[in-house]
Formats: C-alpha cells, structure tokens, sequence
C-alpha cells in the first residue's frame, strides 16, 4: 500500500474505511478483514443500532419482490442461497449461534381481496417455477392453531427462511473484530467530513477531531448514506429514508404461540426463538422521522389480531421505527462510484437489508481485491446505473 503522509493528528492508514457499522458495513468490513485488509469501521451509534436493530429478519426473496421486478428477484434468491453458508461461517468465526428458522411461511388471508392477492401470488410463483402449496383455511389452522377461525385461505412458502438480526449484528461484530477489523463507535467516531483531493477520497474526519486516512472508503451508512458531510453533489446516490414501524410483542409463557413466519396483506408476524414476536410493519414517506405514533400501534395490534387473536394477551415490550434506505428503482448499490476512485458503496437495500447482507459483502469484496465475480448480478447493483444518476439538485448541494 502506498504510504500517506501522516500529520500529528493522524493515525496510520488503514486501507479500507467503512462508514456505518449495520449489518451492511459489518458484513463488508467482516469480509475485507478476513481476506487481510486493514479495515476500520465508524458509526456514531454502537453497532446495529439504527436500522438493523429493527429489522424484522425475513429472508423473502419471493413474498419482498416485485412480480415485474425480475432483476429484484434473482438478487433476493442468490442471496437466500448464501444465507446457509453464510450463518454457519459466522456461527464459527464469533462462537454466537445464528439460529435460521427455516419452517415455511404462511401467507394467509383474512378476507376476500387478500384471498384474490393470494391466488395472485400463487399464479406468479407457478409461472416462476417456484414452490407453493394451496391450503385450506382448516389445514393452516392445524399448522398454527392460534390462526383466527375466521380465515379465508393460506398459502405455504417453503423456500423463504428468518433469522434475528440483532443476533447477526453482535456476530458480525465479534467475526469482524476478532478478523482485525477496528471498531470504532460513539459520537466522537461520527464522520464530519469524507477528505479527497477532488479525483479520489483519501479518509475521513471524525466529529473527535481524528483524521484517518485510507486508500478506499466504503459507504454503508443506510438512509443517510447520500447525506455524508463532505460527498462531492456530483457522487451522492439518490437513497431516501422509506420509515416502518412495528412492534415487539412477548409470551410469558415462552415460544409456541405461532411457529412460522405469517404474511398478510402488508403485515407480517415473525416468532422468535424466545418467546418474543415482531408484528410490522408500517410504510411511511415522512423524511428522517424517527418517531412512533399511536396510531402505527393501534394499526398493527387491529391486523394483527385479526390474523392471531392471541396476539392481545402478550406483553407489548418495544415499539420500533426505522428508517430503510431506497433507491429510485428499488434495488441497492453495491460497487465502486462512478465519480471519485476509491469510493466504494453498501446501501439502498430498502426492505431487504437482512437478506441481502451475505450478497452485499461478497459483491462487494469480490470488486474490492479483483476476485472473480458474478456479472450479472453485479449490473443489478451497480452505483453507476441510469436510475441512481444524481439529479441536478444534488449535483449543486
């Protein structure tokens, strides 16, 4: 590596920074590490805490997906396909087990338009020739017996899987880490400015005063990725925050109210391994609002005991709203910016950032250090693509 000049208020340089330490930048910085890279990752926040944190963790590459979107969905399969691989390698690496819960998802109906819904997504699964299996409204009952009497039809989705991504995170975090990844977190480790010369970045100012310098900066700061002080107008990608929230219900009694994952309408109810639930999610254009609103509880708790009349009588412990990063055509940039060398990019997964997390470091490390990799999918995800092409607003910002 090239030596940098190094002024007293500089470390040496480390060969990759990653802005953001969510599952995107953790699975990056993971990747560089173990390949031996220097790499050190920053966040304002400890690790996972912004989106990932309320992440739901279903890995749905079909249920997620667009039915015009093909691109969308090869994407979401090729990275179910890794997730396997991918648990056990960092089950291994950290010594936290990454537990999949791999029984199919029901998407079940509570009425007669979700019931046309179904059928839709049915016929689309078929023509795809993807799995699905028909159920009558008795034989999910007998699968979940906690499902409402009331309920007009079911569909079982075998090949979609979940896991809970705050399991992933302090796993990342340890494999990372203990790869010789560097970790730094809190408000002195937010980045104030992103230095380069005006052809390539060269680091990183932290809000502590630190200048780090390095050969590559990675960005994966999720919905304030575009938003990074010091990013030329001309490299800012089009990522806007798309804000959800749902809820963090709990049995007392432990786990085994429901065992799958259940889809309806635009909810679901993901069971984790511990008793808790998570019911989500709302979708909402309100800019950087972070804040949870009386109605979004109301909302989801009505829905989701619509669904699972037995969701009333368990304890309501979080009410969560995060921010997911979208792109204008709804798939996410990973890759080198077309703009200024060295700048590299991990965001814009917008519902999908817990599956994609295993594509989003191969792809993105396989560019990194020359690897040979996949073409086709990389074109998906490229930052150069028309879609993501700053507009004139950004370009003078």
């Amino acid at each position: 590596m090239t030596e940098l000049p190094i002024a007293p208020n500089q470390t040496r340089p480390d060969d990759v920074l990653v802005l953001g330490a969510g599952l995107a930048g953790l699975t990056v910085g993971w990747e560089l590490a173990a390949a031996g890279c220097r790499v050190r990752i920053l966040d304002r926040e400890a690790p996972g805490q912004a989106t990932s944190r309320v992440a739901a963790g279903m890995l749905a590459p079909v249920t997620e997906a667009e039915p015009d979107d093909p691109q969308q969905l090869a994407l979401g399969r090729a990275a179910l396909a890794r997730w396997p691989g991918y648990a056990a390698e960092l089950e291994a690496a950290s010594g936290i087990v990454v537990p999949l819960r791999r029984r199919p998802t029901l998407a079940v109906a509570r009425d007669r338009d979700e019931a046309e819904a179904l059928e839709r997504f049915a016929g689309i699964r078929e023509r795809l020739g993807l799995p699905v299996e028909r159920l009558l409204p008795s034989a999910a009952r007998t699968l979940e017996p906690a499902l409402a009497p009331t309920l007009r039809g079911a569909l079982a989705v075998p090949d979609e899987q979940a896991v809970d991504p705050r399991v992933v995170v302090r796993a990342l975090a340890v494999a990372a880490g203990d790869a010789g990844a560097r970790i730094a977190t809190g408000p002195g480790s937010a980045v104030e400015e992103l230095l380069h010369d005006g052809t390539r970045v060269t680091g990183a100012r932290t809000a502590d005063g630190l200048e780090l310098r390095s050969e590559a900066v990675v960005i994966a700061a999720g919905s304030w990725s575009g938003r990074v002080p010091g990013l030329p107008g001309r490299d800012r990608l089009p990522v806007r925050p798309v804000k959800g929230q749902l809820l963090v219900l709990r049995d007392p009694q432990g786990p085994g109210m429901v065992e799958r994952v259940l889809r309806f309408g635009a909810g679901y109810l993901v069971p984790r391994d511990d008793g808790r639930y998570v019911l989500g999610a709302t979708t909402e254009e309100r800019g950087f609002d972070h804040a949870t609103t009386a109605w979004a509880v109301h909302d989801l708790l009505r829905d989701g005991a619509e669904l699972v009349p037995g969701l009333l009588e368990l304890e309501l412990r979080e009410t969560l709203a995060g921010l997911r990063p979208a792109t204008p055509d709804g798939h996410p940039a990973i890759g080198p910016s077309p703009g200024l060398a060295g700048l590299w990019w991990a965001t814009g997964h917008y519902r999908n950032g817990v599956l994609l997390a295993p594509l989003t470091g191969t792809l993105l490390a396989d560019r990194m250090l020359g690897r040979p990799t996949d073409e086709a999918l990389q074109a998906i995800v490229d930052p150069a693509r028309p879609a993501l092409t700053p507009t004139p607003e950004d370009a003078r910002a």
